[in-house]
């Protein structure tokens, strides 16, 4: 299998939706449907990207997660992909999702935009470390 993505998602047909969207394009797909509080289980699980959700029910969790994956050394430079339906939400974050280098998609969302900043994040992940090599 190629890269592993972690999707964290509290609606079972989105995280389904994920799995067939990208299982063919060759990813491994580990999906939760809640926030994981824990980090060190998503140290354990080791995706190269993680989508996630922030509004699960009517509980902003999510953000809460984004927070701890972002102050958590081990996971700290894993790339993320907000995806949600709370756009104003999203959008009152976007400061400090683009300083954190965090890629935001709303739903409903177009496949191929999907596409495009799972691959964009993978780029910058690895251009990111192709620099820490290099110095």
């Amino acid at each position: 299998m190629g890269k592993k993505i972690l999707v964290v998602n509290d609606t079972q047909s989105i995280l389904e939706m994920f799995r067939e969207l990208l299982e063919p394009e060759g990813y491994e797909v580990v999906l939760s449907s809640f926030p994981i509080q824990n980090i060190k289980e998503v140290e354990q699980i080791k995706p190269d990207l993680i989508i996630l959700d922030i509004v699960f029910g009517n509980q902003k969790s999510g953000w809460q997660m984004l927070q701890l994956l972002k102050m958590y050394p081990p996971t700290s430079k894993t790339p993320i992909i907000v995806c949600s339906a709370a756009i104003s939400e999203v959008r009152d974050q976007e400061g400090y999702l683009v300083s954190q280098g965090v890629q935001a998609l709303y739903k409903p969302f177009d496949v191929s935009l999907l596409f495009h900043l799972v691959e964009q994040a993978f780029k910058t992940s690895e251009a990111s470390m192709q620099k820490k090599k290099q110095s």
